[in-house]
């Protein structure tokens, strides 16, 4: 089969085309013949071997998953699985064939194409999860920063369904325009100054109910400012350099309550993580999320997919069409 292989980590240019042998399934497994998959900023972070603990073993075939079919299945596995359009969230996504556990595959609905369902495998997930623990209610003054981003502009959607009022934030024209086509009360730049006080003055100067933070760093402290007194402000992204930190004093003399995801314990559990995945696949479906494709690259241009990821020059969600 045709894959990606990563033999030492470094730049896009470690990305190589090779031959392997197809995977065969074993007990509880199947194999998905993959039609496509999405590239993700970890895809890129274990690339260069900045991972740590989640650093992959060399020789390694990069992607965390794909959407396809089920080609075969090992023993125990319900062999009706056989032809079924899946997404898959494991390992080696970079390849023509793909081996998963069971528990690791989700049905794709009918009618929704498999390049829209893996646009939503991980950011779909993501922003499920995040929108779950921390909601928005109808009328809510709700942030979104870094709000191009793969799991952000699925946020501003979710919080939009929702009956919210979506302030979304992002940098540059191309991205801001993006972001008006998905129905936002409003757009600010924020590479612009003093962008927290536009923000304060949409909402008619009290600021806002919610804050979904991907950006961190100093766009996600600038971003506290524009939190209303009593407010929530949930920080999960470092899009902008480093992770928001707030400190605890300052956000209880106002009242605020600050959720980062990434430090509240451990990952969800595969059964919570399955069932998000399958409501995004569903809301997806239902044309609740439209998940914003912003770039569909060949197998074999998986280097220039990262380098356009690494240079922030694409929106939404990057792909890799690998068979099919």
């Amino acid at each position: 089969m045709r894959a990606i292989q990563v033999r030492e980590f470094g730049g896009p240019e470690v990305l190589e085309p090779v031959e392997l042998p197809d995977p065969v399934p074993g007990p509880g497994q199947v194999v998905v013949d993959v039609a496509v998959t999405d590239v993700i900023y970890l895809d890129v972070m274990r690339r260069s071997g900045r991972a740590g603990p989640a650093a992959p073993a060399l020789p390694y075939v990069p992607g965390r998953g794909g959407a396809g079919r089920v080609l075969a299945v090992g023993e125990g596995v319900d062999p009706a699985w056989v032809g079924r359009r899946v997404v898959a969230r494991t390992d080696g996504g970079y390849a023509e064939r793909l081996l998963a556990a069971e528990e690791e595959i989700v049905e794709v609905p009918d009618g929704l194409g498999l390049r829209e369902a893996a646009a939503v495998l991980h950011d779909g997930g993501t922003a499920v999860g995040l929108f779950e623990a921390t909601p928005a209610a109808a009328h809510d003054w709700v942030l979104v920063t870094a709000a191009a981003g793969g799991a952000a502009h699925l946020l501003v959607q979710l919080a939009g369904d929702a009956g919210a009022r979506v302030v979304a934030a992002a940098r540059g024209e191309r991205k801001l325009a993006m972001l008006r086509g998905l129905g936002v009360a409003a757009v600010v730049d924020y590479s612009e100054p003093g962008w927290p006080d536009r923000v304060r003055a949409v909402t008619g100067g009290s600021g806002v109910d919610l804050v979904f933070d991907g950006a961190g760093g100093e766009y996600g402290r600038a971003a506290f400012d524009a939190v209303a007194d009593g407010g929530r402000f949930v920080t999960y992204g470092s899009a902008g350099g480093g992770l928001t930190v707030i400190d605890p004093a300052h956000a209880a003399e106002r009242n605020v309550t600050v959720h980062n995801p990434l430090f509240a314990g451990p990952p969800p559990d595969p059964a919570t993580a399955r069932a998000r995945i399958a409501r995004a696949l569903e809301l997806t479906a239902k044309g609740v999320l439209r998940p914003h494709i912003g770039a569909v690259h060949r197998l074999d241009q998986a280097a220039e997919a990262h380098r356009a990821l690494e240079e922030r020059r694409t929106l939404g969600r990057a792909l890799l069409l690998v068979s099919g």
